[in-house]
């Protein structure tokens, strides 16, 4: 079974980020961490599930992996994980084959990548009792992803199947077309997104990035808060349209003046050039999170605000942080999907966004705009990073080419 594969390995890292610097190339030579090769998944356990794909999202947390563009001091590199890491979360396919305790899935059932790109959780390791984390439903952030007492799954959504613990999956209704199975991942990230931090009845809120996770995160937003103002900054074209398509008031030209404004906040001039505003958005969505686009953010949202961390940059920042502390902000992070607590009642974020998107308050017209065989994975990487392609979400169709 071909897949594609990222090799924990700092000195590939190394290189490949020294030769990519003047040698697009260097992404794919032999000495790049990130491969395919020929994997055969197993069911390495009882309530172990086979799952054969049918298409796969290329995903801006790949491109990381493609690029190299990870520090190994960042605090998600000191996380336990193994050796290989395969690439591709987004993914929609077809169970296979089922090991003799699985009770959720049989032979034929539509199924979405859940937890399995996370890590290890206390459901996938069988720990009872579960950690406060996993009992809520909240596995992205388990306590004892580290235990590792279990077998480990193998293959990814850049393959032509994968085999993983049951609890790693989510059965796909029916009704669910397949487009909207694929995208209902990054979706769901939006969905978690907007939860984190909603913006009161009449408030303000700002998408800052408006690539998939942006665009659903506004999205949540329209649908969950429908009574706040919602603002995006987007940089290309086609996320514009997008943006503006989905409701959003789009953040032209400078974003303090911008911001200033919007919001009736008020624009201080200091030294050096150096501007900063009292005032702006109840909550801010950074879903780029580099230190340019963090520190900018900060100093958007109003004193008393909440900045929501959402983008993926495994680098070591440098930014102000005094607004923090004169502004008396909040930060929060916003990691993948989970449990939610919407409405009165607990669920998934897949549950909540698939009832999202039933009831038309998602909509995923548009959203995938390339489509590439699995075969041809280095095109769908390049078409996705270079957002000049029209790109807004690239998809492998797993089984072809």
């Amino acid at each position: 079974m071909r897949a594609v594969f990222f090799e924990v390995s700092v000195p590939r890292v190394l290189v490949t980020q020294a030769l990519g610097r003047v040698w697009s190339g260097a992404y794919f030579a032999r000495t790049a961490p990130v491969r395919l090769g020929e994997v055969e998944p197993v069911l390495a356990g009882p309530r172990f599930v086979e799952v054969e794909n049918q298409a796969c999202g290329v995903c801006a947390s790949d491109l990381h992996l493609v690029h190299g563009d990870v520090d190994p001091r960042t605090h998600a590199a000191a996380l336990p994980r193994a050796g290989r890491v395969y690439l591709g979360h987004e993914v929609l396919g077809t169970v296979r084959r089922v090991g003799p305790a699985v009770t959720s899935l049989r032979p034929g059932d539509r199924v979405v990548m859940q937890s399995r790109f996370l890590g290890p959780t206390c459901h996938s390791q069988e720990l009872e009792p579960a950690c406060a984390a996993c009992a809520r439903g909240d596995y992205c952030v388990c306590e004892r992803c580290g235990a590792r007492r279990g077998p480990e799954g193998i293959g990814g959504g850049w393959s032509d199947g994968y085999a993983c613990h049951e609890s790693e999956v989510w059965r796909a209704p029916d009704d669910l077309p397949d487009d909207a199975a694929v995208l209902l991942e990054p979706l769901a990230c939006g969905v978690r997104a907007a939860l984190r931090a909603l913006p009161p009845p009449g408030g303000r809120a700002l998408v800052i990035g408006c690539g998939i996770i942006g665009l659903a995160t506004l999205q949540a937003l329209r649908a969950l808060a429908p009574e706040a103002r919602v603002c995006a900054v987007a940089r290309h074209p086609q996320q514009r349209r997008a943006a503006e398509r989905f409701g959003a008031e789009l953040v032209d030209g400078d974003w303090l003046e911008a911001t200033a404004r919007l919001t009736g906040a008020e624009l201080f001039h200091g030294y050096f050039g150096n501007r900063t505003l009292i005032g702006g958005f109840d909550v801010v969505y950074d879903c780029v999170a580099t230190a340019d686009t963090l520190g900018r953010a900060l100093r958007l949202a109003r004193p008393g605000g909440t900045l929501v961390v959402v983008g993926v940059h495994l680098a070591r920042l440098a930014l102000d942080l005094s607004p923090l502390l004169f502004e008396e902000l909040d930060v929060r992070g916003a990691l993948a999907h989970g449990g939610e607590t919407w409405q009165g009642e607990r669920l998934s974020t897949f549950d909540l966004t698939a009832r999202l998107l039933r009831a038309g308050q998602l909509d995923t017209e548009g959203l995938i705009t390339h489509r590439f065989p699995l075969g041809r994975w280095q095109d769908a990487i390049r078409a996705a990073s270079d957002k000049r392609s029209g790109a807004i979400k690239v998809v492998l169709e797993c089984g072809r080419g």
